[in-house]
């Protein structure tokens, strides 16, 4: 389910985390979580911070 909330944000897909989380099943916590663990692992935390400067502007 975080898989898919990161790959929503990388592709401009406005979706919240409550909305990804009432589809899969979980929790706003566990996409929270999960999200946090894939930005680690993938190092995808530039990655995620530049796409979420560009949408403010």
């Amino acid at each position: 389910a975080a898989s898919l909330y990161v790959s929503a944000l990388i592709h401009g897909e406005k979706r919240t985390q409550r909305e990804v989380a009432d589809v899969a099943g979980v929790t706003e916590v566990t996409i929270r979580n999960r999200y946090k663990e894939l930005l680690e692992k993938l190092d995808l935390e530039k990655d995620i911070k530049k796409i979420k400067k560009r949408k403010k502007k």
